[in-house]
């Protein structure tokens, strides 16, 4: 298979979607791969790295995606790379399309075969290929909270951890998944005091047993959420619903409660938000303040520590790709359930139903598919 790695260009994006190791993997297996030059340099991979592991440098994004069967990125294409999608292309990255009605109909205009990241499912039901920039981003999260509770960056000037003879800042997470487990083991190492909410029982026991009761579990229901903000220094939203919109837990009459400079730090921002007044920012300018509430709402988060990033998402990727370049799509997926739940669109239709229910467009049953 004839596969490409193009240079990221969303805002603020350094991440690379495959090393040079992996790009030696995928040529160890007979494939050809094109790497779009200086695609690997916001990670401190040089394009030497990419040609002694096999890869074919390419000078423009255009001849990358051209020349490719399968085009692996890490983030959604951006609006200037939208004429470069075709039927009979293989798109395989993050696509968040229920958040993103624009580049859901730009690609069901091309035919592009959308095949996301975040709606990959293993054996036991987990997220395995959301799951390691969730550990960066719920890991971030607290680093992020902490710098923006210092009061030159608008927040409450609370350390995070405290000093003996005063309190610790409480740290409140909506959701017990990776994110936000990520994000309690985090705050709990600097000291913090945290509050974790989730509508999972079984999953807040577990949480409470491994953490050995380190912090305080709550159901997650609309007046437990507004109870815990109101004490809160910072939140943490980490919602997942996979494929879809995330539900908006704190709406924007709930803020008044909240302390004047505190923090909201939205990991869901890239499903839409779990806080109805998140917006999707940048690294160059990541916060906004709305009623007295700093807001950070930074849709590529592991992309600030893009060296560790790509790492540990090819780390999960990889066996994917070769999977598909060495059976096909169609086959890789008949072999493999969980990667058959991680197609989004398909010649100009929509085959997943989050996509499809967000939207309203009707939904291709996999069997009436041709590949």
């Amino acid at each position: 298979m004839i596969i490409g790695i193009p240079k990221e260009i969303k805002t603020d994006e350094n991440r690379v979607s495959l090393p040079p190791a992996a790009v030696g993997q995928l040529a160890l297996h007979g494939h050809t791969v094109y790497v779009e030059r200086g695609a690997g340099g916001g990670s401190a991979f040089s394009d030497d790295e990419y040609t002694q592991a096999g890869a074919t440098l390419l000078d423009s994004a255009a001849e990358v995606w051209s020349k490719s069967q399968m085009v692996i990125k890490v983030k959604e294409p951006q609006s200037s790379e939208y004429p470069y999608m075709r039927e009979g292309l293989l798109l395989f990255t993050y696509l968040h399309l229920a958040a993103a009605k624009e580049l859901t109909h730009a690609m069901l205009a091309s035919g592009v075969t959308g095949l996301a990241y975040e709606t990959v499912t293993d054996p036991h039901g987990r997220l395995p290929l959301l799951e390691p920039m969730s550990e960066v981003a719920g890991r971030m999260s607290i680093q992020v909270a902490a710098h923006y509770l210092e009061k030159k960056q608008g927040g409450r000037g609370v350390l995070m951890g405290g000093v003996p003879g005063t309190r610790p800042a409480h740290v409140v997470i909506l959701g017990g998944g990776t994110v936000g487990t990520q994000a309690a083991k985090m705050a709990l190492g600097m000291g913090a005091q945290v509050t974790l909410l989730d509508i999972n029982i079984d999953r807040l026991r577990y949480l409470d047993d491994v953490m050995h009761g380190r912090f305080v579990t709550m159901y997650s229901n609309s007046v437990n959420v507004a109870q815990a903000i109101s004490s809160a220094d910072a939140v943490i939203g980490a919602v997942l619903v996979t494929g879809a919109k995330a539900p908006r837990l704190i709406r924007h009459d709930m803020l008044k409660d909240m302390p004047d400079g505190s923090v909201i730090v939205d990991v869901a921002v890239d499903q839409g938000g779990c806080v109805e007044t998140t917006r999707a920012t940048t690294h160059s300018d990541p916060t906004y303040i709305i009623d007295g509430v700093v807001h950070y709402g930074v849709a590529n988060m592991p992309g600030a520590v893009p060296r560790t990033s790509s790492l540990a998402l090819s780390n999960a990727t990889l066996r994917y790709a070769l999977r598909i370049a060495d059976h096909g799509l169609h086959d890789a997926m008949l072999s493999d359930p969980g990667l058959a739940l991680g197609l989004n669109t398909h010649a100009g239709q929509v085959t997943h139903t989050a996509v499809a229910d967000t939207f309203g467009l009707p939904m291709a049953s996999m069997v009436t598919l041709r590949f």
